[in-house]
């Protein structure tokens, strides 16, 4: 993957998030600022989702710990545990909304 797929990709995946978000029906604010995408919950925890460029890799920093994903066979996988993005994004976002929450690209 060159750089100009990685950003296209990183892009659209950070917009996705966002319109999830959007209506996912549960008040979460956002802000997005230069492939930095912050959730904020009303309990005051924070969701970081920023896109890594030199390494061709979005990272999430939940209030628990840090997940690095790459692009591969069509889809962000986490480095680590293996987990799909989507699953672990609507996992991270249920257990600091404390309410389930399933977040799916539209």
């Amino acid at each position: 993957m060159n750089d100009s797929q990685y950003n296209l990709l990183a892009d659209e995946v950070l917009l996705a998030v966002e319109e999830a978000i959007e209506d996912c029906g549960v008040d979460i604010d956002y802000e997005s600022v230069s492939g930095l995408l912050t959730l904020t919950f009303v309990n005051g925890t924070k969701i970081i989702i920023n896109k890594q460029a030199p390494l061709h890799e979005i990272w999430v920093a939940t209030k628990f710990n840090g997940h690095h994903f790459a692009f591969a066979d069509n889809q962000w996988t986490d480095k680590r545990s293996g987990d799909e993005f989507w699953q672990f994004l609507s996992s991270a976002v249920s257990v600091q909304a404390e309410e389930e929450i399933t977040l799916s690209e539209q």
